[in-house]
């Protein structure tokens, strides 16, 4: 079984960046589609972004796009999150997450349920 621990959260003025960091456990690192989601205080947890098995393909919600980027090293285990430009609305405890199933446009990548495996999550706060 497959565990993720995320890591690099903390607190950032508006506009600087963090990159937060997910370390998977396992042989199988290569075979998953990763992504991020993260969750406000007082909101539900919704889709950051996510990145297929080879890297080859990456998709972002509209809140984030042009500012977060998504990188993944599979000799390494580990999918990255780069988050520039950072807002107090980015504010919120972040996610890694990971499916077994093949990444594609009309996959339904940004449901909760088309992932099979969480980490604990990591805090981000965005001062203003």
């Amino acid at each position: 079984q497959v565990q993720l621990v995320e890591s690099g959260g903390g607190l950032v003025q508006a506009g600087g960046s963090l990159r937060l960091s997910c370390a998977a456990s396992g042989r199988t690192f290569n075979s998953l589609t990763m992504a991020w989601f993260r969750q406000a205080p007082g909101k539900e947890r919704e889709f950051v972004t996510a990145i297929s098995r080879t890297g080859g393909s990456t998709y972002y919600a509209d809140s984030v796009k042009g500012r977060f980027t998504i990188s993944r090293d599979n000799s390494e285990n580990s999918v990255h999150l780069q988050m520039n430009s950072l807002k107090p609305d980015d504010t919120a405890v972040y996610y890694c997450a990971a499916s077994s199933r093949s990444l594609y446009s009309s996959s339904p990548y940004q449901a909760e349920n088309w992932y099979d495996i969480w980490g604990q999550g990591t805090q981000v706060t965005v001062s203003s």
